[in-house]
């Protein structure tokens, strides 16, 4: 038996799709703990391109079983869409193979507007600083999580509790959106007629999705654990306050599905061969003109989720580094190796100049952090198409040296490289399951 946690080592979209898409060959049970639909994973499988929001992207298997975790937060609306969308695609998503937890709390509409009316300047107020969210209602709806005011997947079968809930919500929601924000106010009798829908469709999947994973976990199978966004959008650890509204380590799977920590045997940490983030805040290695641009088109960073142009640099070794110390990352994926063929020369920040020090892993506080100047170390880059390469000899002496380079200065060995967007455009060097 062997548990294996995938997380972001950066500000989230490395290409955790592809790499769990690829994973789940070996996987019995696939697992999502954390996040929204403000996280997007896109799979190329053959001719075909998948963006998964909230279903596990292990679905495209069959055969293997998907959970939403307790710490994920659905909107069921979403939920509803995918599942009907891969159903078109010839893709069943059935209880059979998937289950939401009960514990899972819903993202209701009134988050969704919070979310949105907090992005914009306060009638009368002028301006004000902006996190660069997605809208989705998903920091919202962890608040009243924390606040224990929430309703959970398990209420929409409840009708009496869910309107009760329901009802206490509102209450807040409304003073805000009428007194503070201008809005409209949210009726009660249009989040009853959303739980009917969402009950006609969701009640089947809803359930306790703990029990199959102890169970996996008992037999001795093979899981793996979904991570979502990044180590440093982590609400603890990132670049606080732009960051997520959850716990985005490997730390985040044992709370967010329920595995006990000994359960996880590897952590696979996601390294871009570059650095990108979308929305504000730091960002040390940020590359702006023609190279950032040319980064961003080669590499087409385009939030799935927003379709939002996502700022582009150099690698960023210092915050690799620090996601490892984070999440006890036992080998690094490198994803997007082939966008930088022909950019060089190519940099790598192994390290930060600040107030005449040197620091090793990222400060804490963003002002700190906003004030670092990366110390770069310089590679030659690779002009070849690598898409071929199935073993690091493969690869052009650039590249090879590139990626020689990068586990240097993350101190943690390669785990597999993807030279491509399909699942057999990588390069494996550790055997998972």
């Amino acid at each position: 038996m062997t548990s294996v946690a995938v997380v972001g080592s950066q500000w989230g979209d490395e290409g955790k799709g592809k790499v769990v898409d690829l994973l789940t060959e070996g996987a019995d049970l696939v697992v999502r703990f954390q996040g929204g639909n403000n996280a997007g994973h896109t799979l190329v499988v053959g001719e075909e391109t998948y963006a998964l929001h909230l279903v596990p992207s292990g679905i495209l298997h069959p055969g293997k079983g998907a959970l939403i975790g307790n710490g994920v937060v659905v909107d069921p609306d979403v939920l509803i869409g995918e599942i009907d969308a891969l159903a078109a695609r010839g893709i069943a998503v059935t209880p059979a193979n998937l289950t939401v937890s009960s514990a899972a709390h819903v993202i209701m509409p009134y988050h969704r507007q919070l979310d949105v009316a907090r992005e914009r300047p306060l009638p009368g107020k002028g301006d004000r600083a902006v996190i660069g969210t997605t809208g989705r209602g998903i920091g919202p709806c962890y608040e009243d999580k924390a606040s224990r005011q929430g309703l959970r997947m398990g209420d929409i079968l409840l009708p009496d509790r869910f309107r009760a809930r329901a009802r206490t919500a509102i209450l807040e929601k409304n003073a805000l959106f009428a007194h503070l924000y201008g809005l409209p106010e949210t009726g009660l009798e249009e989040l009853e007629a959303l739980r009917l829908k969402w009950h006609a469709r969701l009640a089947p999947y809803i359930g306790d999705a703990r029990s199959p994973l102890w169970e996996a976990l008992r037999l001795g199978k093979n899981v793996l654990f979904e991570g979502a966004q990044g180590s440093q959008l982590d609400i603890d650890h990132g670049t606080y306050p732009y960051v997520t509204s959850s716990t985005t380590v490997s730390g985040g799977a044992c709370g967010g599905a329920g595995a006990p920590p000994k359960s996880l045997d590897k952590v696979l940490g996601l390294v871009k061969a570059y650095t990108t983030r979308v929305g504000e805040g730091p960002f040390p290695t940020e590359v702006l003109g023609p190279l950032g641009d040319r980064l961003r088109e080669a590499g087409r960073e385009y939030g799935t989720t927003t379709g939002r142009p996502r700022r582009c640099g150099h690698l960023d070794a210092v915050a690799v580094r620090t996601a490892a110390a984070l999440s006890g990352i036992t080998s690094l994926a490198v994803t997007k190796l082939d966008v930088l063929r022909g950019l060089g020369p190519l940099k790598i920040a192994r390290g930060y100049r600040l107030d005449g020090g040197e620091l090793l892993c990222m400060p804490l506080d963003i002002h700190d952090l906003a004030r670092c100047e990366p110390i770069y170390s310089d590679q030659p880059g690779f002009d070849e198409d690598i898409s071929e390469a199935r073993r690091l000899a493969d690869l052009p002496s650039g590249a090879r040296s590139y990626l020689d380079a990068l586990e240097e200065h993350c101190g943690v060995p390669l785990g597999l490289v993807s030279v491509g967007p399909e699942r057999g455009e990588t390069i494996l060097l550790e055997k998972f399951f």
